[in-house]
């Protein structure tokens, strides 16, 4: 196993993928600072034509970075091995979670399609440059996520909840936040919701549904982004016959730049 990494964000992807590789398991929030982080979903070849649909109609929530032909597991983003180098994976048979795994080469199925997609991590970097607090990282813990009341538009035999991410911001910063996030549309852009999280269905933000709770201290708001857990909120309830997706937290750490995904 490999040792305690005393300053991740240093890392190149390549370095962090190695890491992984070799069996450490941990969220991906504050790795490999400037490079871009994408949420996985692998589906068979029968069902990839539904998803493409469901995220075209769902950019916020599910911005497709990037396609692998089946079978195939590297991508043009991702020089590394879509199999191995992610620190943890998630193995679905008709929508039941079977397994969650450092790897998924004994799962492997030649007719596999590779979804990459953005992922709120990327714009992390730049919220704390601006002095924007992002408890998370502070406290060394996975960021929470919840499924909502929102209903993402179904497609073909698709459909499901729109996941998000909730990070406390402070009242004053929050138009901050609005501001700096939105230059990342293909990365889930400018938050859905800020403030009372019963206007998205989400009873207790002590008890996410992915990801660890942080605190919510006062004079702050949770804000909520669209999260790239929705596939697998998807594959949840449409429950199709195979999939594989990242451990939600657990991320692609790919070849391209955050700064590649900031549109003035």
């Amino acid at each position: 196993m490999p040792q305690t990494i005393v300053n991740p964000a240093r890392l190149t992807p390549p370095e962090a993928r190695a890491l992984f590789r070799e069996g450490l398991v941990t969220p991906t929030s504050g790795w490999s600072a400037g490079w871009t982080q994408a949420n996985l979903i692998a589906l068979p070849k029968e069902q990839a034509y539904d998803f493409l649909v469901f995220a075209q109609r769902n950019p916020r929530p599910c911005p497709v970075l990037d396609v692998t032909e089946p079978g195939e597991f590297a991508a043009s983003l991702f020089g590394g091995d879509l199999r191995t180098d992610l620190p943890g994976y998630r193995v679905y048979r008709d929508g039941e979670q079977v397994a969650e795994v450092p790897d998924v080469l004994s799962y492997w199925r030649d007719d596999l399609v590779c979804f990459l997609v953005g992922c709120s991590f990327t714009f992390e970097a730049a919220l704390l440059d601006a002095g924007v607090p992002v408890r998370h990282i502070e406290a060394g813990t996975n960021v929470p996520m919840y499924r909502t009341n929102r209903d993402c538009r179904p497609a073909g035999e698709l459909s499901g909840p729109m996941v998000v991410s909730m990070r406390p911001v402070p009242a004053e910063l929050v138009a901050t936040a609005v501001r700096i996030t939105s230059r990342y549309p293909a990365v889930h852009g400018a938050p859905v919701h800020v403030g009372d999280p019963g206007a998205l269905g989400i009873d207790d933000l002590d008890r996410p549904d992915f990801g660890d709770p942080v605190e919510v201290r006062a004079g702050e708001l949770p804000v909520f982004w669209a999260c790239g857990v929705t596939p697998q909120a998807a594959v949840m309830r449409s429950r199709p016959p195979f999939a594989i997706g990242h451990a939600p937290g657990h991320m692609a750490i790919t070849d391209a730049r955050d700064s590649a995904y900031q549109v003035p």
